[in-house]
């Protein structure tokens, strides 16, 4: 009876030390997918580690932010918004666990940010409000977030680019903008350069955001020094591409 009981308890303790290396082999391997610019395996990666573990926060996470990426390079609308809607429905799984996480937040506000994008009218104005609470809640808990700070950014040049009714809808529902969203997208998206320099986006975006602002040169010199940084993320090609023909059409 004794031996049998000791195995029972033997088999239970190591079934869970099984279960536990399993999932945590499986975040390792996501990363590792990541890292190779191989997002979509990294994304049921993370995806089998939640299966195992639903309240795995990282997985979780990185799980939102996959999602949120891979549905940008969806062929459809449609197709886009299922992702972007997973990316949502992780990021709240996330933020049940842990409301004050810097990620989890910063995910949520991804979402919102991509969902915003197929919105318009003021479904596109409510999720403006929810992209910036989410960003400065992630900021509040990280303030080196480089992703909240690019999140703010991108939230501060979207608002220079809103129709005059949007801005309007916003003043009436929200109180109002910034009138100087211009130069507050260029601060934060320089903020974000001094924390992560390798970050090929934040370059596209801030060169942007300077031509806009009536400094086309500093945009050019920006755009053909991210041209010669190696890549460090699956859309980094992309946003390379893109570059090439902004700087064609500068010309």
């Amino acid at each position: 009876m004794q031996k049998f009981v000791f195995f029972l308890l033997f088999s239970f303790f190591y079934s869970g030390y099984v279960l536990s290396q399993s999932v945590e082999e499986l975040v390792k391997q996501g990363d590792l997918l990541e890292k190779q610019f191989k997002e979509e395996e990294a994304y049921q990666k993370f995806k089998e580690a939640i299966k195992q573990q639903p309240h795995h926060l990282y997985a979780l996470t990185r799980c939102s932010e996959l999602a949120s990426r891979i549905g940008r390079r969806q062929p459809t609308k449609e197709k886009q918004m299922d992702f972007y809607t997973a990316a949502k429905i992780y990021a709240e799984r996330a933020l049940k666990i842990n409301p004050k996480d810097s990620e989890a937040n910063v995910v949520m506000a991804f979402a919102y940010a991509r969902m915003s994008l197929l919105k318009s009218g003021k479904e596109k104005v409510t999720y403006v409000r929810e992209i910036k609470i989410y960003a400065e809640t992630a900021l509040a808990s990280d303030p080196e977030n480089f992703k909240a700070l690019f999140v703010l950014a991108r939230w501060h040049f979207e608002v220079s680019n809103l129709s005059g009714i949007e801005k309007a809808a916003i003043k009436v529902f929200y109180g109002g903008l910034q009138k100087n969203s211009l130069d507050s997208a260029v601060i934060y998206y320089e903020r974000v350069r001094a924390l992560k320099p390798d970050f090929i986006l934040n370059y596209l975006e801030l060169a942007k955001a300077y031509y806009k602002n009536n400094k086309q040169q500093k945009a050019i010199e920006l755009l053909n020094y991210m041209l010669r940084l190696p890549n460090t993320a699956a859309d980094d090609p992309t946003v390379k591409n893109e570059a090439r023909q902004l700087l064609e059409s500068w010309k």
